[in-house]
């Protein structure tokens, strides 16, 4: 690579560094699955042009500050046709559309191109120096329709008297939500399956679309279904908790087959329903015992009230707090005498 300021990044895919990393940016971290989602999703002619051999995974980020807990980026250099191009890849991990999409993003290709720039050493002057084309490219997958503007021109209020004297650009959008469950198993990949698990975030539903990609993950070699099996684990982690997740997550991860891994997934998620059911019909057996011993002390506490014992005496009798004793004798005042003896009755 000639330009030090994008330098290739050294670490393995199967390296998680950060939170962000357990999502779509650990899976697209690998060159192949890049180009999956490239050559599956982007219907452009010069995609079946790009090399695998021809694509650099950049270390660098460019997401501001305070969007640090929201997305993950992603700069892969990629040479085609004899040209430089950036494609640069913004996930966003936030579920409501974030607006400001096309302003955020020229920021970060400019930040881009100044890094060229300032590495260029006196190149820039030259009058055959070109910057790298950046091509901006949007991931999401919350549950609500993409509806920021997907140009530049249209961000800019009065665009459409100054033609094509002003910036523009339109990033590419890939949302996870919109693609159909026979579109996704037709492509028959890593990301595609990825995108079909993502749909149906909550057990049940996991569980469902997995039985539908073992055909595909049969295909993976065996690479590419660990990359699965990690990032399966961090989808289903965004929703388990505690011993569940531990459970869950040592299950898939010893799983050496598709098939395995679906039938110990399954066999893991009854036996955490049946103890959570368990577990309810206990609490709401000892919370019934509780209630009717409730109501027989609050009975003996009537009953010696209406017989005039001290306060102190009757809630020793009817073993209840003092000041519960206090609360019952002031509902029974305010009934008339009558309803008083029906209420012991």
């Amino acid at each position: 690579m000639d330009h030090l300021w994008l330098k290739e990044s050294q670490a393995h895919y199967e390296s998680i560094n950060n939170k962000h990393d357990k999502g779509y940016k650990y899976l697209l971290s690998a060159k192949k699955v890049f180009l999956e989602l490239l050559r599956s999703f982007i219907k452009q002619g010069w995609v079946e042009q790009i090399d695998e051999n021809k694509i650099v995974r950049v270390d660098k980020s460019f997401i501001l500050q305070d969007f640090k807990d929201k997305e993950a980026d992603l700069v892969y250099w990629v040479r085609l046709n004899d040209k430089d191009v950036i494609f640069y890849i913004l996930m966003e991990m936030q579920s409501t559309v974030d607006f400001q999409m096309p302003y955020r993003l020229l920021l970060y290709m400019v930040e881009i191109w100044r890094g060229f720039i300032k590495d260029a050493e006196n190149e820039e002057k030259l009058k055959g120096f070109r910057l790298p084309a950046v091509v901006p490219v949007v991931l999401y997958n919350g549950a609500n329709n993409w509806t920021a503007c997907r140009s530049y021109r249209e961000y800019l209020s009065g665009y459409e008297m100054f033609g094509n004297n002003i910036v523009d650009f339109t990033y590419i959008l890939v949302d996870v939500n919109r693609y159909t469950e026979e579109e996704l198993l037709e492509l028959s990949n890593v990301i595609a399956a990825a995108f079909l698990i993502d749909q149906k975030k909550d057990m049940n539903g996991l569980l469902e679309r997995l039985k539908k990609v073992v055909d595909i993950l049969k295909r993976m070699d065996l690479e590419e279904f660990e990359l699965f099996k990690n990032w399966f684990v961090n989808i289903i982690m965004r929703d388990s908790e505690g011993e569940q997740y531990k459970i869950i997550e040592k299950v898939i991860l010893e799983s050496k087959e598709s098939e395995s891994m679906v039938y110990n997934f399954e066999t893991a998620l009854k036996e955490e329903l049946l103890k959570s059911e368990e577990k309810g019909i206990e609490k709401g057996l000892k919370k019934g015992m509780e209630k009717g011993i409730d109501k027989k002390a609050v009975l003996v506490a009537k009953k010696a009230l209406l017989k005039g014992l001290d306060l102190s005496i009757i809630a020793e009798i009817a073993e209840l707090p003092i000041e519960e004793v206090e609360k019952i004798k002031k509902e029974l005042n305010q009934q008339p005498a009558v309803n008083q003896l029906n209420s012991v009755e």
